[in-house]
């Protein structure tokens, strides 16, 4: 459940904060007073993308932060496996906006814009404003059934997908292995030169990091002598410090039998005369043997500029080289005998299409039998919402071509009158009919996935009288197991309201300001009434709001 939402310095709004209850929280007010502000504030804390516009002018920054309490036992588990795990029940989500970045967190956390809305995605719901519209295009309707469907659908998609990747595979390679017998006999000859030109180098993996340090020293060879003998002078040589060290552990040692403590301290100095004096031996053999070897650097040069060029030709690695070989090797050999390969690969693509076939058809069954539930509880949730005499269903037709979402191609039709025949929802449906149908497939979406919380953004458009106060008795049933939260311009839903918000706009400062404030019982009246009335609000239209709010409590007392 969504427990609270701080807003600052977002578009109209300097600072808000709204601790949400169960149940269903109505927000209303006034066009243009900031009401589509909250659903903007709400999706770019869970990860939306962010306008420059929406931070409020003169301000650094702008911040959004939502509460939700998680008591769901599966939220629970499903959030731990992204790693996130509620404190005190609780997760914590926020969206800081500067002009030129955000950064989003979870629980003090910084994540990714992608996680925020994979975690989103298992607390919250949101229908936008317009969101019904897509309802007109097909593919929607088949994500729709998908997401109903996702969990036995999950697996199986997942091979499908893999089964028709391969066999996409399979289809270029054979669209690439056509070819002429002149064209086979250029490339077999260009192949066996390339597969001669890796073989003969007898590459060994690793051999070229130990060429290029050993022609790093080789090349450098000057430095490290003079280096090498300025540092042996200094240690082993008259007046070095082999020499000094030698010397003040000799009047040590003469004296020590004086004091034990100096006993201790001529050890020391022993250790390091000796350590010194070791240094100094292998110094001088590196020295010896450090003689610069033009032949030896004249084969490692040449061996070096033969492993790079093969390195650049076919990978930037030994070991990218050495599959190139395989690989064309095994081409060499198709090529070789070529009607044995076609015959393969005739055989390779149809066992892939078979397995392909199989994949689509399970996919396809678990669709068809869940379409026949969702459209089922879709269209009793329908004649909730005032479609009387309505039918709905899912039509199946075959797509022609694989996909790797199978070989679906699905439509809801709808029937709004007895005796008429199902037709495609576009070409039935008005926007308020679509705004209702949509709501319908949430209801019934969110109970099969356990979100808490739902958001409707003006799901009231298009409709009034009777339907109006249909979707308002929807929206109350809705709000006995999930949390509702709605923009609404109807009174017949506001009335519903469990927590009522009123959002409105002044000047202050000769600036622009929306505040959102949570309404008494008598202020609810009052803002039913301005909803009934408009800009005047008479006795009878207050009457007319107490009437609408006392039959409203009557519902949802019979409801409980």
């Amino acid at each position: 459940m969504l427990v609270s939402l701080h807003v600052k310095n977002l578009a109209l709004i300097e600072e808000a904060e709204v601790e949400f209850g169960p149940g269903l929280n109505i927000l209303s007010g006034e066009t243009g007073a900031g009401k589509s502000i909250i659903i903007g504030s709400i999706n770019l804390a869970l990860g939306e993308k962010v306008s420059k516009e929406m931070l409020r002018e003169n301000a650094e920054y702008a911040l959004v932060e939502l509460i939700f309490k998680v008591e769901n036992p599966q939220q629970q588990k499903l959030l731990e496996e992204m790693d996130i795990f509620p404190e005190d029940g609780e997760i914590i989500m926020s969206r800081k906006i500067t002009a030129t970045r955000s950064v989003g967190k979870i629980n003090s956390e910084t994540v990714s814009a992608s996680c925020m809305k994979a975690v989103a995605a298992l607390l919250i719901d949101i229908h936008g404003q317009h969101e019904h519209q897509s309802l007109l295009h097909k593919k929607k309707h088949l994500e729709i059934l998908d997401e109903y469907a996702k969990e036995e659908l999950k697996e199986k998609k997942e091979t499908l997908k893999a089964c028709y990747q391969e066999y996409q595979k399979i289809l270029e390679e054979k669209k690439q292995a056509v070819t002429d017998d002149v064209q086979r006999e250029r490339e077999l000859s260009f192949l066996e030169y390339e597969i001669n030109e890796i073989q003969e180098a007898h590459l060994v993996v690793g051999e070229d990091e130990t060429l290029e340090s050993s022609y790093r020293k080789m090349t450098n060879s000057r430095k490290i002598m003079e280096a090498a003998n300025i540092a042996h002078n200094l240690t082993g040589g008259d007046g070095s410090a082999t020499e000094q060290i030698g010397r003040a552990l000799r009047e040590l040692t003469s004296v020590a039998e004086y004091d034990s403590e100096l006993e201790q301290i001529a050890e020391q100095i022993g250790e390091i005369d000796s350590l010194l004096n070791d240094f100094n031996r292998e110094l001088a053999a590196y020295i010896s043997n450090g003689e610069f070897d033009e032949e030896t650097f004249f084969e490692t040069e040449k061996r070096l500029d033969e492993v790079n060029h093969l390195k650049d030709k076919f990978g930037g690695s030994i070991e990218a080289v050495l599959k190139a070989q395989e690989e064309k090797e095994q081409r060499y050999q198709q090529l070789k005998d070529y009607e044995h390969y076609l015959e393969e690969l005739a055989k390779r693509e149809e066992k892939a299409e078979y397995a392909l076939q199989k994949s689509c058809k399970e996919v396809s069954d678990i669709r068809k039998r869940y379409a026949e539930k969702l459209t089922k509880l879709v269209q009793d949730a329908l004649v909730d919402l005032n479609f009387l005499d309505v039918t709905f269903t899912m039509a199946f037709q075959n797509t022609s071509n694989y996909t790797a979402n199978g070989t679906d191609d699905a439509e809801f039709l709808i029937s709004t009158n007895p005796g008429e025949p199902v037709k495609p929802l576009g070409k039935v449906a008005s926007g308020g009919e679509l705004s209702r149908i949509m709501l319908a497939i949430k209801t019934v979406l969110a109970e099969s996935d356990q979100i808490e919380t739902l958001i409707f953004d003006e799901i009231d458009s298009g409709i009034s009288g009777r339907t109006a106060q249909m979707v308002a008795e929807k929206m109350n049933v809705i709000g006995k197991n999930h949390q509702v939260i709605c923009i609404t311009h109807l009174p017949q839903i506001a009335a519903m309201a469990d927590q009522h918000f009123l959002i409105s706009k002044n000047v202050v400062n000769q600036s622009t300001v929306s505040n959102i404030s949570r309404l008494e019982e008598k202020e609810t009246i009052e803002e039913l009434a301005r909803m009934l009335g408009g800009v005047k609000v008479t006795d009878t239209v207050l009457e007319s709001a107490k009437e609408m709010k006392e039959l409203a409590k009557s519902v949802k007392k019979f409801q409980s």
